[in-house]
């Protein structure tokens, strides 16, 4: 309660975003229950308005949707799939996604960017996907981003921290929160993530192919909840040398 996270108009006591892309819906609600979860991405196609299953059936109320425009090529087709969302009452916030690139699947900075300044001007709560570029940073925050949204590694590549460094820079230069999204595989790394002093951590891929998703649903909640309690906390030194007794030698031999 004295620690909340501060994202447009909204205050979240979960630091853990899920993105629900790849689980069956029948899995949504008991993934989200058990991780904590008050915020879901959602992507527009999932969202069926013509009586058929639908994922928001299954999303419990409370629960703040982040609709994403999964699937466009630029910024122009990010804002028309934003606008749509909001048309089908998804509300305000957007996770913005431009991705052109279909063999890395790495996000487009300078589309994103454009799509941001956009949409921002039109009252939505603008969550940007982004590559950890801090000149990419500024500009998105001076576009009116409401948090910088950079990618730990390759999307859906479980492969954690690749870009620690630029991670860091970003929490030590950018004054909007820092949600690490996309590539972390365990909940290990998303406790080193919180450990660098970022906002959240998004989790999809590590949870929809891992053997029970309840489970590592709660176990990425601890892990969250672990790795922001030590940076507030504040991590002891590391020495660069020789080591250093943890306990006084001589102390008690004095009298």
């Amino acid at each position: 309660m004295n620690d909340p996270l501060v994202i447009g108009n909204k205050t979240f006591l979960s630091r853990f975003i899920l993105g629900s892309g790849k689980f069956s819906l029948e899995l949504t609600k008991a993934v989200i229950e058990n991780g904590g979860v008050e915020m879901v991405t959602l992507a527009l196609r999932r969202a069926n308005t013509d009586g058929r299953e639908n994922i928001l059936d299954y999303i419990p109320k409370g629960i703040t949707l982040l609709p994403n425009t999964s699937g466009a090529r630029n910024a122009q087709e990010a804002v028309r799939i934003a606008r749509l969302a909001r048309e089908l009452g998804c509300g305000d916030f957007v996770k913005i996604e431009v991705i052109n690139d279909s063999k890395y699947l790495l996000p487009d900075n300078q589309e994103t960017i454009k799509a941001t300044e956009i949409l921002a001007k039109e009252g939505f709560i603008v969550m940007p996907y982004m590559y950890p570029d801090l000149i990419a940073g500024r500009r998105l925050a001076d576009a009116g981003a409401a948090t910088i949204m950079p990618l730990g590694a390759p999307i859906g590549s479980n492969k954690g921290l690749l870009t620690r460094e630029f991670i860091k820079i970003l929490v030590e230069e950018i004054d909007l929160p820092i949600i690490v999204d996309a590539g972390i595989g365990r909940p290990s790394q998303a406790c080193e993530a919180m450990e660098l002093g970022v906002a959240a951590v998004m989790a999809n891929t590590a949870i929809a192919t891992s053997n029970n998703v309840g489970m590592m649903a709660n176990a990425f909640k601890q892990a969250i909840e672990s790795g922001r309690k030590a940076w507030l906390a504040g991590l002891g030194r590391v020495l660069e040398s020789e080591g250093e007794a943890s306990s006084p030698l001589t102390g008690f031999l004095e009298d």
